[in-house]
């Protein structure tokens, strides 16, 4: 788990038509998993499987963001990571944070100032596919 990439979410401004274009691509299905303040959390599932999350950035704040795929990299701690990365010349977008349920987060560029997502599952619940994080 530690190292390996393990979940990708899509940031877009037409979640209904991202979820048309995937489910005629690929066959996914979706389910609502949680409301942001943004609005709701859409995961993709293949064959019961979840494999990504769609995420709607049409709030103001996202303003200049191009829709774009969002990678995650599992951590067993995330505020470690973010340390680690950091002394190796990462910056943080924004501070760690956690979603109850879910896990800890942490959003940082590399040295070459490609986007990046830290994820630290919580410990009570994995990471929400039953079969730990690599399975995304």
């Amino acid at each position: 788990m530690h190292g390996e990439f393990c979940w990708n979410e899509l940031l877009t401004r037409d979640v209904e038509g991202a979820k048309r274009f995937y489910a005629e691509v690929f066959g996914w299905g979706y389910e609502v998993s949680h409301a942001c303040a943004e609005g709701p959390y859409v995961v993709a599932f293949l064959e019961g499987r979840p494999v990504a999350g769609i995420y709607d950035i049409s709030d103001a704040q996202y303003e200049g963001l191009p829709p774009h795929w969002f990678a995650y990299i599992a951590t067993e701690d995330v505020d470690a990571a973010i340390d680690a990365a950091v002394a190796a010349g990462a910056k943080p977008i924004r501070e760690a944070f956690a979603i109850e349920g879910v896990g800890r987060f942490g959003l940082l560029t590399d040295p070459a100032g490609a986007a990046i997502g830290f994820f630290e599952p919580a410990q009570s619940e994995g990471c929400g596919c039953g079969e730990g994080c690599g399975c995304h």
